[in-house]
C-alpha cells in the first residue's frame, strides 16, 4: 500500500500502530464494588435531602446540577464495568433485575435531560425533581435488597469489579475514590484504636 503525502509532507498511511485508550489502573486500596455503589446511592440521597430544604433558584439549579454529575457517572460505571460481571456471575438468576436497571438507568438519563432544558422558576421544575427522587430510591431499593445479595452469593469478584469501578470513577470526575473502612477494619478499630498511619 503507497503512502500519501500531505500537504505538511507527512505521511498520511495508517500507523502500524493503533493508539490506545489510556489504560484503567485499579487501586489496590478500592472499596468493594457494592461498598462503592451503595455510597453513591448515599451521597446521591444526600443531594435530594438538601434539594428539598433549598429555597432559592441558584442553590436549586446547583444541587439539580450536582445530582446529574453524581448520575451520569453512576449510571455509567454501572452499566460499563458494573453489569456485565454482574450477568456473568448470576446468569439467568439476574437477568430480569439487571434488564430492569438498564431500563430504569434509562428513564432517569431522560429526567435528567428534561430537568437539564428547565430553570427552577419553572411551574413543574420541583415535581419533575421530586420524582426523579423517586425513581432513584426504587432503584436504589432493588439493588440493594435484591441484586447486592444475590452477588454476595455468587462468585462476583466484589473486589476486582470494585477496583475497575473506582479507577474509572477517578477518571471521570477527577476526584479520588474515598476509601470506607470495612465494617471489620471499624471493628478493629474500636478494639484496639486506630492504625498508626490513620492518625
Amino acid at each position: 500500500m503507497a503512502a500519501r503525502t500531505r500537504r505538511n509532507g507527512k505521511s498520511s498511511r495508517p500507523s502500524a500502530k493503533p493508539k490506545r485508550k489510556q489504560a484503567l489502573k485499579p487501586r489496590k486500596d478500592a472499596p468493594s464494588a457494592i461498598s462503592l455503589l451503595k455510597s453513591d446511592h448515599r451521597e446521591v440521597e444526600h443531594l435530594f435531602t438538601q434539594f428539598e430544604a433549598a429555597t432559592g433558584s441558584a442553590r436549586k439549579k446547583a444541587l439539580v446540577q450536582k445530582i446529574a454529575d453524581a448520575l451520569t457517572v453512576h449510571t455509567t460505571i454501572e452499566e460499563v464495568i458494573f453489569y456485565p460481571p454482574a450477568r456473568a456471575a448470576l446468569k439467568r438468576a439476574g437477568e430480569d433485575l439487571l434488564d430492569e436497571a438498564v431500563v430504569e438507568h434509562e428513564g432517569i438519563k431522560w429526567r435528567l435531560d428534561l430537568l437539564k432544558r428547565m430553570n427552577p422558576e419553572d411551574d413543574l421544575y420541583d415535581a419533575e425533581v421530586k420524582v426523579l427522587s423517586e425513581y432513584v430510591k426504587h432503584h436504589v431499593k432493588e439493588e440493594e435488597r435484591e441484586l447486592f445479595p444475590k452477588l454476595r452469593w455468587s462468585d462476583f469478584d466484589d473486589a476486582g469489579v470494585g477496583a475497575r469501578l473506582a479507577a474509572r470513577k477517578e477518571q471521570m470526575t477527577g476526584k479520588p475514590v474515598k476509601v470506607e473502612p470495612s465494617l471489620l477494619e471499624r471493628s478493629i478499630e474500636a478494639l484496639v484504636g486506630p492504625s498508626p498511619g490513620t492518625i
